[in-house]
């Protein structure tokens, strides 16, 4: 089961884009229980403010906008 944040996540997007690797997505979006070690999913099911380019490892990339 794909993360429940998938479908609005910008990581999806710019892995379509052909920005990050697929990696990300099938690592933490569509792995099953992968977005349980997604810093971006932890911080939006407490309502915390994280930017669009942070990685799902928490990482930020400046090179995304």
């Amino acid at each position: 089961m794909p993360c429940k944040w998938f479908t609005c996540c910008p990581i999806r997007r710019y892995t379509e884009d052909g920005k990050l690797d697929d990696h990300w997505v099938e690592d933490y979006c569509l792995k099953e229980g992968g977005f349980n070690q997604c810093v971006r999913y932890e911080k939006e099911e407490k309502g915390i403010y994280h930017p669009n380019n942070m990685l799902p490892d928490g990482t930020i990339d400046d090179t995304l906008q």
